[in-house]
């Protein structure tokens, strides 16, 4: 796509804050007012498009997809958002261990066991945890809490979380993450232990590096959208 504007930068609005380009509000693809909640967030937005050159890729900016996607998708199915999330704790990456080799079992415990432990404080959430493939069956109650823990956030905390739940495979990290009890960089790492093992002993081929250092990227940019979102 072509520029077609000047200038953009963070205004007031109702709500929060506007992206305006060339003094004009920016809308979303849906036609939408985009607003968010803090000013930080609109500015960091607004720089984005500053940056872009004149031939952009409306893609390449992560944070702008991210406001969108909270404006015209998650407050419009908000609930069913946070159902699909709280369910992710049903499969959640910690609760599934290996049952050999025994040096692979001792790295899931070691990265793994301290946020079973952690969202069980937090959340009064007891995870049942597994070894092998067979899905393991939560208490009934698992579900229900983290559902609870998710609904206070606002539609631009869960487009984020989304997008981290998915990259990490894991409810209980991304909030970890998101809460400052785990930095980023030890997070994806705790993801990747089954990954790395492997790597360890075959190799990695080129695909799967190129995959993972796209969802490496897409978490620290949707990290820094929930950081902007806090001021």
């Amino acid at each position: 796509m072509k520029r077609f504007w000047k200038q953009a930068e963070a205004v007031p609005a109702e709500g929060g804050f506007a992206i305006a380009l060339d003094g004009k509000p920016m809308r979303t693809p849906a036609k939408r007012p985009l607003v968010v909640t803090t000013r930080a967030l609109a500015e960091a937005i607004a720089g984005e498009w500053n940056e872009q050159p004149a031939d952009f890729n409306p893609e390449t900016m992560a944070l702008t997809r991210f406001a969108n996607t909270a404006v015209d998708r998650v407050a419009d199915l908000r609930a069913e958002v946070v159902a699909e999330l709280a369910n992710w704790a049903g499969t959640d990456l910690v609760c599934y261990r290996a049952t050999e080799p025994d040096d692979l079992i001792a790295r899931q415990a070691e990265a793994w066991d301290p946020w079973v432990d952690w969202v069980r404080r937090r959340f009064d959430v007891e995870l049942a945890v597994t070894a092998g493939l067979m899905p393991v069956r939560q208490p009934e109650t698992v579900v229900g809490r983290m559902a609870a823990a998710l609904e206070h956030r606002g539609d631009a905390d869960l487009a984020a979380l989304h997008t981290m739940v998915g990259i990490l495979g894991s409810l209980v990290l991304a909030l970890a993450v998101a809460e400052g009890e785990i930095a980023l960089e030890a997070a994806w790492k705790a993801s990747r232990v089954d990954d790395d093992y492997q790597i360890e002993k075959w190799g990695e081929d080129a695909e799967a590096a190129d995959r993972a250092a796209r969802q490496r990227a897409d978490l620290g940019h949707a990290h820094r959208f929930l950081g902007l979102l806090a001021g």
